[in-house]
């Protein structure tokens, strides 16, 4: 059995890894067209701030690729003929298969302002390793950025700039910085610490005009009237499906926001799966799915491996969980936050004068979700306090538990109870 893998990312990687744990003989390979290597993506910003370098970003050694027996082709797929069951790529070669795995990620949004098109040089996005050289490539001749859009791939791109010593304006158009993630008072507290580290944050206000000059960026218009000029425009506005290069395709899967699979991550073509961001998992009873980040890729190539060789397993999402940093501030999230109605209950407590709160959700009963900032926290206790539909009063009790912050056990915290507030 000849197994392809399209995209060397962590979906198609753990992928190709699980396979092979469950056949030593079937033949894999895997297609990607972005790097030879599978590296960490959530990493990239640690490149660009110098603090590793491109092989740091690969978790696993070289070698392993060989000593798994699994091929890597560096090169992109053109062309799909299900009846044949056979690839075609870039560079001429055709590659014949007996299962299919389409792991091809995650693309930047692209929006529709005025005068973007004209621009040839200045625009970048933050979520490939092609988009690491264009950064890299500008930085020795910019002054200003500015970056558009309120989510963790805007903040990581305005932390980078800020490490080069680039003034940078942070542009968000919602009324505060992440809205669907964050309170307005966590919020406000990440700004506050962004104000801190010299970024200039502009809230309310979009993007209506970007000029340039002899094709390089010089500036956006907002709808408010106002110009900030720069070097760099970063477009961080999310992510979709990364369908386009299906387009040409003879046999394309179905797609909408991303290509429609099972439970079991089959799409309408036999042999054919697909996982990680590129899918929308289709789900009769609850309503289409599409997951993008790391630890939901991850277990989706999981799934499929298993499900290549027979098992017949249908994906049901964990708890919810992730983690990142708004520059200094730890941040963890666990369960349904995001997804919590308008008026869900809240315990919301934190440290004056610091960037440092707790905010529990629940439904007056148990623990729904937790948003922790400017503190670390051990994510399994909080996932199985969830799961175990632990009461507000108990995780209060237990909270030392959970936290990897000695010291912040010991903070005299303003508590709170209140309602969500709509977003």
């Amino acid at each position: 059995m000849h197994i392809v893998i399209v995209g060397n990312g962590i979906a198609g990687i753990t992928c190709a890894l699980d396979a092979r744990d469950r056949d030593a003989s079937a033949r894999i390979t895997v297609v990607g067209g972005e790097t030879e290597y599978f590296y960490s993506r959530t990493a990239l910003m640690y490149a660009f701030m110098d603090k590793m370098n491109r092989r740091d970003l690969e978790p696993l050694e070289r070698d392993v690729w060989r000593k798994r027996n699994i091929g890597l082709v560096t090169d992109w797929v053109v062309d799909h003929d299900a009846d044949k069951r056979e690839l075609k790529l870039a560079g001429g070669r055709t590659i014949a298969y007996d299962v299919l795995v389409l792991a091809l990620g995650a693309t930047a949004n692209k929006p529709d302002w005025e005068g973007l098109t004209e621009v040839k040089h200045g625009v970048v996005n933050f979520v490939s390793m092609q988009d690491l050289d264009a950064c890299e490539a500008m930085v020795p001749s910019a002054k200003r950025a500015v970056v558009v859009g309120g989510g963790l791939i805007g903040i990581e791109l305005v932390e980078c700039l800020v490490h080069h010593g680039i003034a940078t304006t942070f542009l968000i158009r919602e009324p505060y910085y992440w809205p669907a993630a964050l309170s307005r008072e966590e919020s406000q507290m990440v700004i506050a610490h962004l104000r801190e580290q010299g970024v200039e944050v502009v809230v309310e206000d979009s993007v209506q005009r970007v000029e340039s000059s002899g094709g390089r960026f010089t500036a956006v218009v907002t709808s408010s009237g106002k110009r900030y000029a720069g070097d760099i425009l970063g477009v961080c506005i999310g992510v979709r499906a990364n369908l386009d290069r299906m387009k040409a395709w003879k046999s394309a899967p179905a797609s909408r926001r991303g290509i429609v699979v099972d439970e079991r991550f089959r799409t309408d073509i036999a042999g054919v799966f697909a996982c990680g961001d590129c899918c929308e998992i289709a789900r009769p009873t609850k309503g289409p799915l599409i997951e993008t980040i790391w630890y939901s890729a991850k277990r989706h190539g999981a799934v499929v491996a298993r499900n290549i060789f027979g098992d017949d397993v249908a994906y049901e999402p964990p708890v919810f969980f992730n983690s990142s940093k708004f520059f200094h501030i730890e941040f963890t999230t666990v369960g349904d936050v995001e997804s919590a109605p308008a008026g869900t209950p809240t315990i919301f407590r934190h440290r004056a004068g610091q960037h440092v709160c707790q905010r529990i959700v629940h439904d007056g009963t148990r623990v729904i979700g937790f948003n922790m900032l400017g503190s670390r926290w051990d994510n399994e206790v909080l996932v199985r306090w969830v799961t175990e539909r632990r009461s507000p009063a108990y995780v209060l009790r237990h909270l030392a538990e959970a936290q990897h912050d000695v010291e912040f056990g010991r903070m005299n915290l303003q508590h709170s109870t209140r309602s969500r507030s709509p977003s």
